[in-house]
């Protein structure tokens, strides 16, 4: 039996329930109600169906400006508008999702620079160029499209080394790539390319949980062995990882020019967040920093290997594997580590999640989600003050 939601009386007789009520409308339109409570106003909602059963859907709110008795006609009023717009949209626009992907990385380079638009254009290389999705118009992109593309992204091994070895690849990694497909597919959807987000809302959904802690700590002593392994030039950065919370390209990213030694205030100009800091250097460290710096132009690598290059991932792996094994730590020591431990250090000693994220160029949220369990501590010292 249909149940009708044109009448208030009608309304008002409803049970309650996540699902809507639909009453149709026209051809494949209908307009729907929902109430979450007994004393809720209700929420109401247009859907479109094709031959094809493909679907759409959108909110059209709670409509409570209108008297009671007129929001069945105001919210058919708005399906009606809201479906003229989507016909408009593919008939008119026709962007593709790869077109999309380049829009938005072209806006990310504006904005942000060539590092950032660079990441994601290598992750549209990967997963959209190529890929069965790629030519599909985004107003015509249906939710199997996208798990589709989802499903690809999961199975995807990751190969080990040279040794023609795979491995599942992380949740989290994945994460971060459907982050950047989901971004290009949102700006496109806010700029009018597609009237309804509905295909790729729930499949670019985020995995839940699965960020992992870093595990590798090293403690001070620890850190000075590995320093004291290191060859002079890998000395250096390692001592400023050490004492500096950046991610390891940031610190290699640094030139002499970004560090003012009349003032002691470092720049960090080439970061993940993609937006300048600077910090207030403490005497100890800025002395480091200007002896870094002493002497090279202002555009050199603050620092620099013995060969004259900047450090980057590829040429600091092995020399940390190699001073790593001399030192006698865990083999899984990396330069990531010596970030996580000296934000772990910060943590641990009581400074405020706000600056340690500040600090490190990250959210509060994340320093909450990574290193929060630290702070426990920190709560217990000041409860035991609170002893009579």
């Amino acid at each position: 039996m249909e149940i009708r939601i044109d009448t208030v009386t009608s309304r008002a007789k409803i049970k309650p329930r996540r699902d809507p009520y639909w009453q149709r409308v026209s051809k494949g339109l209908f307009v729907g109600f929902r109430k979450m409570s007994a004393e809720s106003v209700g929420t109401w909602f247009a859907r479109y169906r094709w031959n094809d059963d493909k679907q759409v859907r959108s909110t059209l709110g709670t409509l409570e400006k209108f008297p009671a008795s007129e929001r069945f006609d105001k919210a058919t009023s708005e399906a009606k508008a809201w479906l003229a717009k989507i016909n408009s949209a593919e008939s008119v626009d026709g962007c593709t999702v790869l077109q999309a992907c380049e829009a938005y990385s072209n806006k990310i380079r504006a904005l942000k620079g060539d590092k950032a638009a660079d990441d994601l254009a290598a992750r549209y290389r990967r997963w959209i160029s190529g890929d069965p999705v790629c030519r599909i118009e985004i107003s015509k992109l249906s939710r199997d499209d996208v798990s589709a593309l989802r499903n690809r992204m999961v199975a995807a091994p990751v190969h080990v080394g040279k040794s023609g070895k795979t491995k599942p690849r992380s949740k989290d990694t994945v994460n971060r790539d459907m982050a950047a497909v989901r971004a290009a597919l949102n700006m496109a959807f806010d700029d009018g390319k597609s009237a309804s987000n509905t295909a790729w809302r729930k499949p670019l959904a985020a995995f839940k949980n699965v960020s992992q802690r870093r595990d590798v700590y090293l403690d001070r002593e620890q850190r000075r062995r590995l320093i004291a392994c290191s060859r002079p030039d890998l000395e250096r950065f390692i001592r400023g990882l050490s004492m500096l919370p950046l991610r390891p390209g940031a610190l290699a990213a640094l030139t002499v020019a970004d560090f003012d030694p009349r003032v002691g205030v470092l720049k960090i100009g080439q970061d993940k967040s993609g937006k300048d800091r600077k910090l207030k250097m403490p005497p100890t460290i800025a002395d480091f920093l200007n002896n870094a710096a002493l002497g090279r132009p202002a555009t050199a690598p603050l620092f620099v290997r013995d060969d004259g290059l900047a450090w980057n991932k590829d040429l600091w792996k092995k020399p940390i594997k190699e001073a790593t094994a001399a030192a006698g730590l865990p083999s899984s020591t990396i330069a990531y580590a010596l970030r996580h431990s000296a934000i772990t250090d910060l943590v641990h000693e009581g400074l405020d999640l706000l600056s340690v994220a500040q600090i490190s160029g990250t959210s509060v949220a994340m320093i909450e989600r990574h290193y929060g369990h630290l702070r426990g501590s920190v709560a217990a010292d000041a409860l035991s003050k609170l002893a009579l």
